[in-house]
């Protein structure tokens, strides 16, 4: 299976649930997006792993795993998002040490918070992103004439704090038709609400898996 780079667009957060946040990835060769939902304390590492002037006062458990590779002579060559299963991606952190290559699972958010730390790419297999993909656009030739670096999806990544547990409802969803869910999706798209965005995607890859 081929693998699709991909880059940080940024953080999205919910106006109306607490500690939901939706990390949005950019297909490098493309125009797709991959929404992620995360919890606050992840938000936050990679918020500040994305703004390079902000140094919290002692380390965060990521910049502590860092330290540690760093003594260690650990170092993280790149990270793969390698499945998706109901609406849960998992993921993989090629490390080398030695010249010998080791694959350790992690959570995608923990992944991608020390892919940030290690400058290390990130990459999902085609077939993940042909099923979790958004388009910002329904037609293409509607971006012409734009810059595709100002489609207004993102403002700067921010710093969140830690008081809120990770969202884990999927919104009553589930009550709703495959058909009524897709309309549901394309409106939260063209809103720009890219948390909702990735829960209604996360309730349809459920249900066609």
């Amino acid at each position: 299976m081929s693998l699709v780079k991909l880059t940080i667009k940024g953080i999205s957060y919910s106006q109306t649930q607490n500690g939901a946040y939706a990390l949005i990835l950019n297909e490098v060769d493309g125009e797709r997006k991959l929404p992620i939902v995360i919890g606050a304390f992840e938000a936050q590492s990679i918020a500040i792993a994305l703004e390079k002037e902000i140094k919290p006062p002692r380390p965060l458990t990521h910049d502590l795993f860092k330290s540690f590779a760093d003594r260690f002579d650990i170092v993280v060559k790149q990270v793969i998002i390698h499945k998706l299963v109901d609406g849960v991606f998992y993921s993989s952190i090629i490390c080398e040490r030695d010249k010998i290559e080791e694959i350790i699972d992690a959570r995608t958010s923990d992944a991608i918070a020390l892919a940030l730390r290690f400058s290390a790419p990130i990459f999902t297999y085609k077939n993940i992103l042909d099923k979790a993909g958004i388009y910002l656009n329904a037609n293409p030739s509607e971006l012409e004439g734009q810059n595709p670096d100002d489609d207004g999806v993102l403002s700067t990544p921010e710093t969140f704090g830690l008081e809120s547990d990770d969202q884990k409802s999927n919104d009553g969803y589930n009550k709703f038709s495959l058909s009524e869910l897709h309309e549901f999706l394309e409106m939260a798209v063209q809103e720009e609400d890219y948390e909702k965005a990735a829960r209604i995607r996360d309730e349809i890859s459920k249900r066609e898996s």
